[in-house]
């Protein structure tokens, strides 16, 4: 077979390959829409998103900082959730603590998932030493309890949201590391590999071009629930006094609601509390969704 044979008969196999897996993706995506729980825990991420894009751009929320009323005014008609010590709204200030949650969860989970991703799928692929090396490093790191190396990051680095996002990016990517590894382990020996290694794909080809994409769905289940981890560890920093700094977040106002609340003045906690809440309990719904919609193996 002359090799101009050969590389049509590629290119059609790799179009084959396309089409099966946008099949996939719609399967999936079928699937999905049968969940009435999970698509209305999508329409609220989906809406916490836009609330956090619209106060980053200043259209709304603003103003949290502004003296609107007396101190500590009950929520009524005025104040829906009444204002702080400072008379300042305390909606205001959840819509602002939205934009600090979701713009954590979105850049820790930008600097975990190509460190996770890279060395689960070198140490899956290469196997021999290079496996041994990666699992020590990364079974040594995850015995350091969470938090503590969460708050030594925090005091090295020091306070703000810039130390918060490099805190939770450079502690969450070991989950996902050992998906990763395990898949490749699964996939670099099928015959779709074994075909494009007979063909000379080299080995970065082999496993980025052919490996990798048939393991994003690990990578986006893992990304939906590293968003409510990063948002709760996001509220425990603050809280402790090691996150946010000079603005708003749930944890900073759940940290001042310790005092308040011996003044009967709760609706900083709660609204702080049910903001976190619900998009904590949004983000697993729509995580466990994705994994039965994904995963190859429940697809009927």
């Amino acid at each position: 077979m002359s090799t101009t044979q050969t590389m049509e008969k590629v290119e059609q196999t790799v179009t084959n390959t396309s089409h099966k897996k946008r099949s996939l993706w719609l399967d999936a995506w079928d699937r999905l829409k049968t969940d009435k729980i999970a698509v209305v825990s999508l329409v609220i991420v989906i809406l916490y998103a836009l609330v956090a894009i619209l106060s980053a751009l200043g259209v709304i929320a603003a103003d949290w900082a502004k003296e609107v009323g007396p101190s500590y005014s009950a929520p009524g008609a005025e104040f829906l959730l009444g204002t702080d010590i400072f008379g300042r709204d305390v909606f205001t200030k959840v819509i602002h603590g939205t934009q600090v949650a979701m713009s954590v969860g979105l850049i820790s989970s930008l600097i975990a998932i190509p460190i996770g991703v890279t060395l689960g799928a070198v140490a899956g692929y290469f196997g021999g030493k290079v496996d041994e090396l990666i699992v020590w490093f990364y079974t040594t790191f995850s015995s350091i309890p969470s938090i503590m190396l969460l708050m030594s990051i925090a005091f090295v680095l020091g306070k703000g949201i810039t130390t918060v996002y490099i805190a939770l990016g450079l502690t969450s990517w070991v989950g996902l590391c050992r998906l990763i590894r395990g898949e490749v382990l699964k996939h670099k020996n099928r015959e779709y590999v074994q075909a494009a290694g007979a063909i000379g794909a080299s080995h970065k080809r082999k496993l980025f071009k052919h490996i990798l994409p048939n393991v994003t769905h690990i990578v986006i289940i893992n990304t939906s629930l590293q968003f409510q981890v990063a948002i709760k560890s996001e509220v425990i920093l603050s809280y402790l006094g090691l996150g946010v700094s000079g603005q708003p977040s749930w944890g900073t106002m759940i940290d001042d609601a310790k005092l308040e609340l011996a003044k009967g003045v709760w609706w900083q906690l709660t609204g702080a509390t049910i903001a976190m809440f619900v998009v904590v309990l949004a983000f697993n719904i729509l995580g466990d969704a994705l994994r039965d919609a994904l995963d190859p193996k429940l697809k009927r």
